[in-house]
């Protein structure tokens, strides 16, 4: 038997309705799927036309939070047989395409490119891109408490780190298809659940006294950090969208040493040990092979593959960062830095 310290709970909980949408959601879901009565209204409480502003949108952010994970750790006290039913398709397909609409306004047009271009492209979207110092701050003046909330936010991602990026592996073929598997059997820990991502993050909330259940701060969570993780589920929802979710891990793969570097420098210099930086350790030296497989072992063959899809790829990508961005900012305001 797993010990407790390997695992933790993996229902997410079901969230308190903040609004007309999620309450349709949770009353939903709170009956019996095998009742044929008709679905919810959606086209009356879905928003049509709010663009980049539905991002701040915590009625409509909690409502696909709940749905998205449906379909991948479950929700405490609802039947798993809602995932396959229509009146969540329905809610699924309207959300999704607003959701969409949404993200594309967030990240502004966005222009295709060769597959041999990609990686010139990618460093001048790195250079361009308008990110606060959040790893920065943390490092050199961050104090226990905000690294909790740092951790508390970055929860919702980390504690299923992997998982929506290895949806898009049925979905690719070839080279593609290979470079995301060899990158996923590191974040999945080669087979060892001790060395998994998720199992090391958790390990490092328990080092900072954090609850390591999955979800357990979701409900807490503001619309803001809850779009930076819906992006990525509704991007993983979708087969159209697989170039998008190959960008977003690329983006991630791109920019996560030296923050996470900066991380570990911090928790150390508050007197952390190995317990609380071995998650941020690790993602120094993988993710510096990792950006490597993922530009020229995922994305630039998929684009050989598929050069069609360079615009979903780059969406994807600069969602991952501009999205992540946007949580930093929050952050540090929450904080007066």
């Amino acid at each position: 038997m797993m010990s407790r310290s390997a695992t933790h709970s993996a229902r997410c909980p079901m969230p308190e309705p903040c609004g007309e949408l999620s309450s349709i959601v949770v009353e939903l879901l709170s009956g019996d799927p095998c009742d044929q009565t008709p679905g919810p209204p959606v086209e009356r409480v879905v928003p049509r036309s709010a663009g980049v502003d539905l991002l701040d949108d915590l009625d409509m952010q909690r409502a696909w939070f709940v749905l998205a994970e449906l379909d991948g750790h479950g929700v405490c006290g609802v039947d798993d047989r809602w995932n396959e039913h229509p009146a969540v398709a329905t809610l699924r397909r309207s959300m999704g395409d607003a959701l969409a609409e949404a993200i594309r306004d967030r990240v502004g047009p966005v222009a295709g490119c060769s597959a041999a271009g990609l990686p010139d492209r990618v460093r001048a979207e790195l250079d361009s891109l308008d990110a606060p110092s959040l790893a920065g701050h943390l490092a050199v003046d961050g104090t226990v408490e905000q690294y909790r909330d740092f951790l508390r936010h970055r929860s919702i991602y980390h504690l299923r780190e992997a998982d929506p990026h290895t949806t898009a592996i049925p979905r690719l073929t070839g080279r593609a298809k290979a470079g995301l598997v060899e990158i996923q059997s590191d974040e999945y820990g080669a087979g060892r659940v001790e060395r998994m991502h998720s199992t090391l993050f958790a390990g490092t909330l328990r080092a900072l006294g954090l609850s390591a259940d999955y979800a357990a701060y979701a409900a807490d969570l503001p619309a803001v950090t809850l779009a930076w993780s819906n992006a990525l589920t509704l991007f993983a929802s979708r087969r159209q969208w697989r170039a998008a979710v190959v960008g977003h891990l690329l983006a991630l793969e791109c920019t996560s040493s030296i923050p996470n570097k900066k991380y570990s420098q911090g928790l150390s210099r508050l007197g952390y040990g190995d317990g609380a930086t071995r998650f941020f350790d690790e993602h120094v030296e993988a993710d510096a092979v990792h950006e490597q497989i993922a530009m020229h072992d995922m994305a630039v063959p998929l684009l050989v593959e598929e050069p069609d899809l360079s615009v979903d790829l780059l969406i994807g990508f600069r969602a991952a960062l501009m999205l992540d961005a946007d949580v930093g900012r929050h952050l540090l305001r929450s904080w007066a830095v």
